[in-house]
């Protein structure tokens, strides 16, 4: 069965809203809510996604999804049979829900380590390298994250999701992503409780130290909350976007290879294997000599300097 995937028609809505907020915000007093330099490069790297996106979606799709989905779902007597020993799911309702959980559970874990490894957040800081947040920063995405995501969903065909519908999910969870990139939402009251919402992502791309690898969830706020990444926007705590570390430049090709240039020098700084493994592999701000700091050891120091006052 052949489906649509929603980023086809998400792409010109994308468009159409970042007009809309931008408009709105150079004529109600919002006048720094965009920088035109930097509304650029994100637009610039959002079209390269939009480009490389159906390239690879197509290679995932045919060589991947569809090959992990043959080997794990062979037919038997006319009937895909998960080696597992039951039926491959087909396309009820139920199971399109069921798809759509699994894949919120894997964009977390996805979108966590993408902050927890170096090597990932050296593709994944373009996404955070913008000091403004509004819906043109929600387009500029890391060219080389497409490369390496589809290996965190080959799970869901593997055990019997059929690829296309993989495909579509991870349309839908996109939609959601990009238009939670907005000042303008308010706290949403019950909601909160267990969607992931605006003022939940504005904590995500904040570089405040308290706010720093925080809520990572797709749709969802349950996981970050089961596993200790959730947290709720301060409305006393004057909101920093951006990285600590950030490229100082509106040159697309910096803001895509800059971390990546970095993680080269950091590795010269010591002949150990295991120290050069850890400046590619360890946390972002991991350090042999403790000059530089993960986000934990940071937030460990001001809670300890908290304490302390």
């Amino acid at each position: 069965m052949d489906f649509t995937n929603p980023l086809v028609y998400g792409v010109p809505l994308f468009l159409g809203l970042i007009l809309v907020e931008l408009t709105y915000s150079k004529t109600s007093g919002f006048k720094d809510l965009y920088n035109w330099k930097d509304l650029g490069a994100s637009l610039f790297m959002g079209v390269g996604s939009a480009i490389l996106g159906p390239l690879i979606k197509v290679a995932v799709t045919i060589i991947v999804f569809e090959y992990v989905y043959d080997l794990f779902n062979p037919m038997v007597d006319g009937v895909r049979q998960n080696i597992m020993g039951w039926k491959s799911f087909g396309y009820a309702w139920y199971v399109w829900i069921l798809c759509q959980l699994a894949d919120d559970f894997t964009y977390y874990w996805f979108h966590r380590q993408n902050h927890m490894v170096r090597a990932l957040w050296a593709a994944h800081i373009v996404h955070h390298s913008s000091d403004n947040f509004n819906l043109g920063t929600a387009v500029r995405n890391g060219w080389f994250t497409l490369l390496y995501k589809p290996l965190f969903y080959m799970w869901l065909p593997a055990i019997g999701f059929p690829p296309e519908m993989v495909v579509v999910c991870l349309g839908i969870e996109a939609l959601w992503q990009f238009q939670l990139h907005s000042v303008y939402v308010p706290k949403l009251g019950f909601i909160e409780k267990f969607m992931n919402t605006h003022t939940m992502h504005q904590v995500h791309h904040a570089k405040n130290i308290e706010y720093m690898d925080k809520n990572h969830g797709g749709f969802l706020n349950i996981f970050d909350k089961i596993f200790g990444t959730w947290k709720e926007l301060d409305d006393d705590i004057p909101v920093e976007y951006g990285v600590t570390h950030a490229p100082n430049s509106y040159n697309p090709w910096v803001i895509l290879t800059h971390e990546y240039k970095d993680i080269w020098e950091d590795t010269k700084k010591s002949k150990n294997w295991y120290h050069k493994f850890m400046y590619i592999f360890g946390p972002p701000g991991w350090s042999h000599d403790g000059s530089t700091l993960t986000v934990k050891q940071m937030q460990k120091q001001l809670e300890l300097e908290k304490q302390k006052a």
